[in-house]
């Protein structure tokens, strides 16, 4: 009940008859927020707003609580997905929730369509410096694709070796959003900003010696960017990253067709 063609929907079933108004406000009572137990109030109308239903941030909530609000939320919604969520705490969430799909680099737990494909035009391009990056950068691939955008990942490419990048300019070239994903100095986005016609998402994660300081190293670096065209997330927020791509492709689409 959260995306306007299912209120069109039952509306229109309202309008035929075939849904007694009572049926229909008994559906809309808790159109804009349900409270989950005493814990949670779930915001059924995000997807209304923003065009991305609400996401359950795992870390820090217990099994039974995740619980509770998966099943509110797939209530309303044919996908739903949960962050941070441990292998330990995925075993416990599947007893209960069986079909909860399980995406473990990502550490993302998801009610996942039987018919996930690509609904919006345009390429999410996502670079890792290093294979220690990659959790964070599979938590943008994978929230990119469950919100309905094709994916391309290009993994190991940072400024260390970086003919493994200019031997992949082509995928640059091809991109219509890129996310970049890099630890250590953070270099990384500066380098692919200056060979990039598209926006750039940097994501600085807190992989690093020391002087990183768990990440603040390469966000400064970031946001000092002397490249044009860098936007910056928090450090390890992959999932932010990806949902700004989104609307950046979704506004563009929306212009296409005005």
């Amino acid at each position: 009940m959260t995306s306007p063609e299912a209120l069109q929907t039952l509306l229109n079933a309202v309008a035929q008859g075939t849904l007694s108004p009572d049926a229909a406000f008994d559906k809309l009572k808790h159109f804009d927020y349900e409270p989950v137990s005493d814990f949670a109030k779930v915001d059924h109308h995000r997807s209304l707003r923003t065009g991305f239903p609400e996401v359950i941030w795992g870390q820090d909530k217990t099994p039974e609580q995740i619980i509770q609000i998966i099943n509110t939320l797939r209530s309303r919604n044919s996908s739903v997905m949960a962050t941070r969520i441990t292998a330990a705490v995925y075993a416990e969430l599947h007893t209960q929730i069986p079909d909860l799909q399980y995406y473990q680099l990502a550490r993302i737990a998801a009610i996942v369509p039987d018919n996930l494909q690509p609904r919006y035009t345009g390429t999410i391009t996502l670079l890792s410096a290093g294979t220690a990056d990659l959790p964070v950068a599979e938590e943008a691939a994978v929230t990119a694709e469950l919100s309905g955008f094709a994916v391309t990942r290009l993994w190991d490419v940072g400024v260390a070796g970086i003919h493994r990048l200019l031997n992949n300019r082509q995928v640059i070239h091809e991109a219509d959003v890129l996310i970049v994903v890099a630890g250590m100095e953070g270099a990384l986005p500066s380098v692919v900003a200056g060979l990039a016609d598209c926006p750039v998402i940097a994501v600085p994660t807190s992989i690093g010696y020391g002087a990183s300081f768990g990440g603040l190293a390469p966000l400064l670096t970031m946001l000092n960017s002397c490249a044009a065209g860098v936007g910056v997330v928090n450090i390890d927020n992959g999932f932010g990253a990806a949902v700004l791509a989104g609307q950046i492709l979704r506004a563009a689409q929306k212009l296409q067709t005005r």
